[in-house]
């Protein structure tokens, strides 16, 4: 298995975790295991912290990286297999990845979901694709249903910042948008709060707003949002489309965003975010710029999640 794909990757996401907060006290002390290696970075959406946390995190280990927004400067694609290509795609996959796998040691790509078409969004043909013909290591930057990167700094955010003994109380919590989002984030959020095991979960959304089953698993479903975060410890902030009404977005209730007043019944909650957020849309600027949110330091946290996610493919680990 030659993947960072999912949790499902990781043969334990508590030792993954230590990986990474090692690496932010030492981030210099693998600084020749990637010496002559190349990290393709192959982009087909935008991106800020993943695209830049990356790579430094590369550089780090000494590697060299190359970014090829390829939706914006290469070909268009197509994706399908046994595709007559008299329309406007212009390369198959089957060459590009390949011939990029050539150049590349490990190749870390970001799509993202059309919204469309359920069915095929959550088949993940892009990023499999790529995984299928590049022949070397491939790491998410995001796909069309998960985020393992930003998930992996989540945790390694939340293990940081808690010091007690007892299990911390994470909710995760969904917040109005102006457009539809993808499902990716809190999928993955779920995903790896379930696989790091020691925390006790809740994720409340307007009914409607069910994530697929197989990323919630055994986390507690809420549909009060103020029960939900009733001694919450974390709370972090989310926007989705809907699932089930696929790519749509059922309810705009600006109640839902995150204010002072609705974290009042919390345990002095830290507030998280994967950014960009939209202010006073999804988190009120009370609650941003309050003591109390660490969007910040969690941004920061994702070279160290990278880091040690490049490492253990470099070293062999886990593919």
């Amino acid at each position: 298995m030659k993947q960072f794909i999912s949790v499902d990757d990781v043969p334990s996401v508590p030792r993954l975790v230590d990986i990474a907060l090692d690496y932010k006290k030492q981030p210099f002390k693998d600084r020749t295991l990637g010496e002559n290696k190349t990290l393709g970075m192959i982009f087909l959406n935008p991106s800020l912290r993943t695209r830049l946390s990356t790579q430094v995190a590369a550089k780090n280990l000494g590697m060299e990286v190359v970014v090829f927004n390829i939706d914006k400067e290469g070909w268009q694609l197509e994706m399908n297999d046994g595709a007559i290509m008299n329309g406007n795609t212009s390369e198959h996959v089957k060459e590009a990845a390949a011939v990029m796998g050539q150049y590349f040691d490990i190749m870390a790509i970001r799509t993202f979901p059309g919204l469309k078409d359920k069915e095929s969004d959550y088949k993940e043909k892009y990023i499999n694709q790529f995984i299928k013909y590049a022949g070397v290591p491939v790491v998410s930057l995001e796909s069309a249903t998960l985020h393992p990167l930003q998930s992996l700094t989540d945790v390694i955010t939340i293990k940081e910042q808690w010091q007690q003994p007892r299990r911390p109380k994470v909710v995760m919590t969904w917040a109005p948008h102006v457009k539809p989002l993808p499902q990716a984030v809190p999928n993955s959020f779920a995903q790896w709060i379930n696989g790091w095991g020691e925390a006790d979960f809740v994720i409340t959304h307007p009914e409607g707003y069910e994530l697929d089953p197989k990323f919630t698993g055994n986390a507690q479903i809420e549909y009060d949002q103020d029960k939900a975060l009733e001694g919450a410890d974390f709370v972090y902030v989310k926007n989705w489309s809907s699932y089930k009404d696929y790519g749509k977005i059922t309810c705009t209730d600006s109640s839902w965003m995150v204010t002072n007043d609705k974290l009042k019944g919390t345990n002095a909650a830290k507030i998280m975010h994967c950014l960009p957020v939209r202010r006073n849309v999804v988190i009120a600027d009370e609650v941003l710029d309050g003591p109390n949110a660490i969007v910040i330091p969690e941004a920061a946290n994702r070279v160290w999640a990278a880091q040690a996610v490049l490492s253990e493919i470099l070293k062999g680990n886990i593919v």
